[in-house]
């Protein structure tokens, strides 16, 4: 019970500020599927921590931290500059709930490679040699920083122009992106 008290909190306090729940935000902005979108996170998440205590460690021990950060700015960086990219004119996005839930579920188990909470899971699954209990915690504690933002979201998105969201969230996927490749350079 220790490794699943031990990984809740832990991860629910790393989510907090946390790219994901920016990830969240914007989801339902433009989808306003929460429920379709918390599916997407659950089954996401369960895959990518399943892999962070399976796999995880055999990545860590090939890759270093400074290449790690790297890949992330980059990555970040490229986020940042999709976000800003509007819709074609005109054109409406598919908002099926099969769509939503497989662009949740890919953005999110991308945007989970390489976070701390992954990095946690990985350690705390290390630590405690019980990946079910690791898994359901870490799991459940990013759904708890996650699901308030979904829900209170959905309930602004309707009052806030998407091409602030689209501008807000590009400068702070930069701003993440210039930490973590200062992080790289700086070691």
């Amino acid at each position: 019970m220790e490794a699943f008290l031990v990984s809740l909190s832990a991860v629910a306090v790393a989510e907090v500020g946390d790219r994901t729940q920016l990830l969240s935000l914007m989801l339902v902005c433009c989808y306003r599927k929460p429920w379709v979108i918390l599916g997407g996170i659950v089954a996401s998440t369960i895959v990518n921590h399943l892999f962070a205590g399976v796999v995880g460690i055999l990545l860590a021990s090939w890759l270093t931290p400074r290449v790690l950060d790297a890949i992330v700015a980059v990555s970040l960086m490229g986020m940042a500059g999709w976000t800003l990219v509007p819709d074609k004119e005109g054109a409406k996005p598919d908002c099926s709930s099969r769509n939503v839930f497989f662009t949740t579920l890919t953005m999110f188990f991308l945007a989970e490679m390489g976070d701390k909470t992954q990095i946690a899971t990985t350690a705390l699954a290390a630590a405690y040699h019980n990946l079910w209990l690791v898994v359901a915690g870490s799991t459940l504690g990013l759904l708890l920083a996650n699901a308030p933002v979904l829900f209170l979201g959905n309930a602004f998105a309707t009052r806030l122009p998407l091409k602030t969201i689209r501008v807000v969230a590009a400068l702070i996927f930069a701003v993440l992106a210039v930490l973590f490749a200062v992080r790289a350079i700086t070691g």
